[in-house]
């Protein structure tokens, strides 16, 4: 018995392709009339409520979702060639970059439905930071500051995508284009979500010298943003994010780094 077997009999549907196991899901290539999909079990339960998202997309910059239920979540499968990542690393991250911004840009268009009632505010989502700005102090102390500054007064507050990057955007082929997968489930400033593109898809590639400064203005072109409030933005969410690896006993290095270079800018 696997975890895949009642939703493929009552789905009707074709293993494609070995299993993939992460920390939070179970998912499986299949086949649904000929057409390619893959299963999805979430084990976590916050990661249940990322089709609440994938639902209100509709297909409109995300992967379209085929069935449904309160345990599992059927969406069309990417299946071309190019890769957000290997852009990247190739020479072509002004490319990746484009890419991702376009994505995001289309996630936060308006819609005629109104979104989930279920989302979080950012305010929640950012209690981990807060903790760890208490514990930790110094660089954290900073940005839980500039967090609590932008979380006061929001502008733009959009539904999120919050956890947008080089492996959750997919080739779709010609026809669909690029596509999300894997969404949160948060509402807030937009900027939360530009603020996520600063540290992939590895450390040489993000870290290297002159790397940060030529995406922080493709990001404020593609994005339409404004700079010194991205920059706030990136300071604020990389401090979360290296709460939450801090949480996880590792050691956040490469945001620590990211974080050093958006304040020089700011503190100019």
């Amino acid at each position: 018995m696997t975890p895949f077997d009642r939703h493929l009999t009552a789905w009707k549907l074709v293993p494609d392709g070995a299993p993939i196991h992460t920390h939070s899901s179970d998912l499986l290539p299949v086949r649904r009339d000929g057409e390619a999909a893959m299963l999805k079990i979430p084990r976590d339960a916050e990661e249940k409520f990322g089709a609440l998202m994938m639902r209100w997309w509709d297909g409109d910059g995300a992967a379209r979702v085929l069935a449904f239920d309160e345990d599992a979540l059927l969406i069309e499968r990417a299946c071309g060639p190019r890769s957000l990542s290997h852009m990247a690393r190739n020479g072509r991250d002004q490319d990746a970059t484009r890419i991702l911004c376009e994505t995001i840009n289309r996630l936060h268009a308006p819609r005629a439905a109104p979104p989930p009632s279920e989302l979080a505010p950012l305010t929640q989502w950012f209690a981990d930071l807060d903790t760890y700005a208490r514990s930790h102090g110094g660089v954290l102390a900073r940005c839980w500051q500039i967090a609590q500054e932008l979380l006061a007064q929001p502008r733009e507050v959009r539904p999120l995508h919050a956890d947008i990057h080089h492996e959750n955007v997919l080739d779709a082929g010609p026809r669909r284009g690029w596509i999300a997968i894997d969404p949160k489930r948060v509402i807030g400033e937009r900027g939360y979500d530009f603020a996520n593109l600063f540290t992939d898809p590895d450390a040489d590639t993000a870290l290297a010298p002159g790397h940060f400064e030529r995406r922080l203005d493709d990001v404020v072109e593609y994005g339409r943003i404004e700079r010194r409030r991205l920059l706030q933005w990136i300071v604020a969410y990389q401090g979360l994010s290296a709460a939450w690896f801090l949480s996880d006993e590792e050691e956040p290095a490469k945001e620590f780094a990211i974080i050093g270079m958006a304040l020089a800018q700011l503190d100019r």
